[in-house]
């Protein structure tokens, strides 16, 4: 009976210890994506309210619990917007099918990419992710999410090739609305991922260094 007892016993210390070691391995991999902090405060996504493709009301709550990405971008743009996209789409594809994945694609150009002009722009992408919002509305709102909400540099400027200037960034942020990135070597956050270089070049072809593969890796440790 005893020897029952103690095989019993050494049972449920390793399935014990396996699920501390689990538990351990799984917080250790999401710690390590750096918050971005302001002033010593984690930066979070600050409120937003805009319409979607389908004319749908889209707030920032509605991706609390959802791990997503952010993009700047307008429908019309002749340079960087279809290499941003086409790297969103890969994301899309090893995301498809997870519905606590999504992203918000901002258009900076809201006065022409109305509901309708971004419902044809995300059907010709072949945009299939339930939780891919491309969102319009006011622009002053607009830029102010842009360059305060996410210091991501965007602005109308008739001198630019489309009419308008803007980063090529994406922001990653977790289930809990706050913005997240990985670490480069010297331990500080990278903040944001560069989205304005096709996934498949290789450095030698650009000056900028692509990082669609890192922010996929990303995504996967924030999902676990």
């Amino acid at each position: 009976m005893k020897k029952y007892s103690y095989v019993g016993i050494s049972l449920v210390i390793l399935v014990f210890g396996i699920w501390v070691v689990s538990e351990m391995l799984s917080r250790n991999s999401t710690e390590s994506l750096a918050y971005i902090e302001i002033n010593g405060e984690r930066k979070k996504v600050p409120e937003f309210e805009f319409v979607n493709q389908n004319k749908d009301t889209i707030t920032n709550e509605d991706y609390l619990g959802k791990v997503y990405v952010v993009e700047f971008f307008f429908a019309t743009c002749p340079t960087i917007c279809p290499i941003m996209n086409e790297n969103l789409l890969e994301v899309q594809d090893e995301f498809y099918g997870n519905m606590n994945f999504g992203i918000a694609s901002f258009t900076i150009n809201p006065k022409h990419d109305t509901p309708e002009v971004l419902k044809e722009h995300a059907d010709e992408l072949g945009v299939k992710l339930p939780h891919w919002n491309f969102l319009t509305g006011d622009q002053d709102e607009i830029y102010e999410l842009a360059n305060q909400g996410f210091n991501i540099y965007a602005r109308e400027d008739e001198n630019a090739e489309g009419g308008f200037e803007h980063s090529g960034f994406f922001a990653l942020i977790d289930q809990e609305g706050y913005i997240r990135s990985r670490k480069d070597e010297a331990g500080n956050p990278i903040i944001f991922y560069q989205g304005s270089v096709p996934r498949n070049q290789s450095d030698s072809q650009s000056h900028e260094t692509q990082q669609i593969d890192i922010l996929i890796e990303d995504i996967e440790i924030l999902l676990k």
